[in-house]
C-alpha cells in the first residue's frame, strides 16, 4: 500500500515570536486537515521563530490518487505559504509488511 509524505520548508519572515509562528502553522494544518484529510506536523524547529519543517502524510491503495492528492496539497500550501514557503518535497514509500493479521 502506498504511502505519500509531503516534507515542507517554512520561513515565515514576519513571525516575531513562536506565537506568530504557531498561527501560520495552526491555519496551514487546520485547512490541509480539513480539505485533505491528511495527517499534518511540525517535524523540526519548533523552538525557532521564523523557521519550520511540516510533514504532510497521507495513504490509500491507489498510488494515482496519492499522487494527484499530494500535488494538490503542494498547491494548496504554497497558495497559503506563498512567499514563506523555502521548498517542497514529495516521496512515495510501499509497504513491505505482506502480513496481514
Amino acid at each position: 500500500m502506498p504511502i505519500g509524505l509531503l516534507t515542507l520548508e517554512i520561513h515565515i519572515l514576519d513571525a516575531q515570536s513562536l506565537k506568530d509562528k504557531r498561527q501560520v502553522l495552526r491555519s496551514l494544518k487546520d485547512r490541509l486537515r480539513a480539505h485533505y484529510n491528511v495527517a499534518v506536523a511540525e517535524l523540526e524547529h519548533q523552538e525557532t521563530w521564523q523557521r519550520s519543517r511540516v510533514g504532510v502524510v497521507t495513504i490509500s491503495s491507489d498510488s494515482g490518487y496519492l499522487e494527484k492528492t499530494l500535488a494538490e496539497i503542494a498547491a494548496e500550501s504554497e497558495r497559503l505559504l506563498g512567499r514563506d514557503l523555502v521548498s517542497q518535497n514529495v516521496d512515495y514509500f510501499e509497504d513491505q509488511d505482506e502480513e496481514r493479521v
